[in-house]
């Protein structure tokens, strides 16, 4: 058993400052959980020359040469995010008989095939914990305690940001624009929100989460993603009407004709236990055939929930050196499930309508979306304009590309005014 594991740290950004603080401060508990003392060796970064409180500058470097020449260095802990140079340094360091632990889901979601495939060829640790959820376990909980259930369902919160925007709507009757805001103020998201807000973050982390529950390749080219940049305060007006919350919801569902997997606003009920979950809190709901459901809870970023998950996963590769074990677990994609297209996948929807205020209109509409195999579950008239009416509608279970054709046929209707919203709706929601 060695007696000193040495780490180099890729990256000195919110997280990599955590990872740093976490070593130092476990240092003397460290012999005890891992056997083994664990220091920091070299530390990765950009420009050598800023200072940085709290950090010990002689381990510095802008070098990656100094970092995979160096045989004495056993795990890489990779947090500069992004796909480039993060894969080559990887990929490098793999190579090398390095072990890696990693934050990255841009880079799993794209690119994790192969780096577990050279993880595996050189029989080291490749881990990957905190790309998805932050602090909240949620990979090894699926590689490992769940190995023995067929995982049919994974839904959940997986956008801090999001979430936060949408709890400050909801609570404080926010329009989108004033929540963002607030939420860029306090650090909760970027000044371009895009990939948060549009659910491109989201979309590479449930692409993670399908490939592991399934076992099956997901990439995130085949997620289908829709954010909340569109939903107003009168939505969320509505969704309260119906003992709902709206929410940013990734899912994916093991069925019998393929994998879907996609993220969109949902009306979710309150009875639900995503409902509750709020502010930056990430939470992940899973149904598997022998456990039923369950759901993971817990702050979904920041430094140290991150840091942790991070950690986590350094601890399991120190244990893995000590017994001469790496490269157990890699990766468990050994089926080729087919990934529906949405246009094939089943939702219910909410569709808020300007209509015109005549004898017919509301039947025209109902033949359009039974046309189209589309039936109506609710239908309620909310308020009366001059020569119109606002009119709102829940669609049952209908597919993708034929509701689709229904709204277009509608949106050419002279006695269609405006289609405001388009949102779907949870299967809970009667």
């Amino acid at each position: 058993m060695k007696e000193k594991i040495r780490a180099a740290i890729l990256g000195l950004g919110t997280v990599g400052t955590g990872v740093y603080k976490i070593i130092q401060k476990q240092h003397e508990e460290f012999p005890h959980k891992i056997g083994a003392e664990l220091e920091v060796a070299k530390i990765l970064v950009r420009n050598t020359k800023k200072s940085r409180e709290g950090i010990d500058m002689t381990l510095v470097t802008d070098s990656w040469d100094e970092i995979i020449n160096d045989d004495s260095i056993d795990i890489v802990i990779e947090v500069m995010g992004g796909i480039e140079p993060a894969r080559t340094y990887i990929s490098e360091a793999l190579s090398r008989g390095k072990h890696v632990v990693t934050a990255n889901k841009d880079l799993m979601a794209e690119h994790g095939h192969e780096l577990l495939e050279i993880a595996a060829e050189h029989k080291c640790d490749l881990l990957f914990e905190a790309a998805v959820a932050g602090g909240i376990p949620i990979i090894r909980p699926l590689k490992q305690c769940l190995a023995a259930n067929n995982i049919t369902e994974i839904m959940g919160i997986i956008n801090g940001t999001t979430n936060f925007i949408l709890t400050k709507m909801t609570d404080e009757n926010m329009e989108f624009s004033e929540a963002l805001a607030l939420a860029q103020k306090l650090g909760y998201a970027e000044a371009d929100p895009t990939a948060d807000v549009e659910g491109l973050d989201a979309g590479r982390k449930i692409a993670i989460l399908a490939s592991i529950a399934f076992n099956s390749r997901v990439t995130f080219s085949d997620v289908y993603t829709e954010g909340i940049s569109k939903i107003t305060a009168k939505d969320i007006k509505y969704a309260k009407e119906l003992d709902c919350v709206i929410k940013l919801i990734a899912t994916a569902k093991h069925t019998a004709d393929g994998v879907e997997v996609r993220v969109t606003p949902m009306f979710i009920p309150k009875s639900h236990p995503l409902a509750s979950v709020n502010d930056s809190f990430n939470a992940v709901f899973v149904h598997g055939d022998s456990l039923g459901d369950a759901m993971f809870y817990g702050r979904g970023a920041g430094e140290l929930p991150t840091a942790s998950a991070i950690m986590g996963d350094v601890i399991d590769v120190c244990r893995n050196i000590g017994y001469n074990c790496c490269g157990r677990i890699g990766c468990t994609c050994y089926k080729e499930l087919p990934v529906k297209t949405m246009d094939d996948i089943e939702s219910k929807y909410f569709v808020s309508t300007i209509l015109e205020d005549k004898p017919g209109t509301l039947a025209a509409v109902a033949s359009t979306f039974s046309g189209n195999s589309a039936s109506i579950d609710q239908m309620v008239q909310k308020t009366k304009l001059p020569g119109s009416a606002e009119v709102v509608f829940i669609i049952d279970n209908v597919k993708e590309h034929l509701f689709m054709r229904a709204i277009k046929e509608l949106s050419a209707m002279h006695y269609v005014k405006e289609i405001s919203s388009i949102i779907r709706v949870h299967n809970d929601i009667n």
